[in-house]
């Protein structure tokens, strides 16, 4: 895309078959970027399974204790070498989920810088669907330059997601941002 308008039906396109409907994950956890991983709960809570894919860093998208959330912390990987971070971000169209998109594009920046260049970290939310793809996709504009339609497909590549409209928006205010900056490919 060569345009920093991106709208919501154009993300919303990338994200449904040709049928128009959205997918289910089909594993728990899948590495969406290099040593970037997105998942659900259920790997969060898998110490074990944590530690065979080598993770060095979690990002929880969903801190809280509601049914929306995972109530995890720092004390729960504290014994484990795991680095924690929290967001306590709700899955519906009026969060503001942008208020957190540097912390957590800084936290994973810092993750996968950890031990020389190997750290591994793991972005989820309950269902490794909506918030957590949210905060990976803003990571990739940020840190790496890419549009949000870029940054959207190359996640949805290799995983099965669905964003909130709410957090569509608000990538694409990100993009809009970044291109006014001058930080996105075509600026440059």
């Amino acid at each position: 895309m060569s345009e920093f308008n991106v709208t919501l039906q154009q993300l919303n396109d990338l994200l449904t078959d040709e049928s128009g409907f959205y997918s289910w994950p089909t594993k728990h956890c899948h590495e969406v970027f290099p040593r970037i991983y997105v998942g659900n709960a259920f790997v969060a809570m898998n110490v074990m399974r944590l530690k065979s894919l080598r993770i060095t860093h979690i990002l929880n998208a969903a801190e809280g204790d509601s049914d929306m959330h995972v109530n995890t912390n720092a004390e729960f990987y504290a014994d484990t070498g795991i680095v924690y971070h929290g967001i306590p971000a709700s899955d519906t169209d009026h969060f503001d989920l942008g208020v957190y998109f540097q912390e957590g594009a800084d936290f994973i920046e810092k993750a996968l810088a950890h031990k020389h260049g190997k750290g591994k970290v793991y972005v989820h939310c309950r269902e490794g669907y909506s918030r957590s793809p949210s905060l990976v996709i803003a990571y990739l504009m940020l840190k790496h330059h890419m549009d949000v339609h870029s940054a959207l497909a190359t996640v949805r590549q290799n995983r099965e997601i669905g964003p909130n409209d709410g957090f569509l928006r608000q990538l694409c205010c990100l993009n809009q941002s970044l291109s006014a900056e001058g930080k996105l490919p075509w600026n440059k």
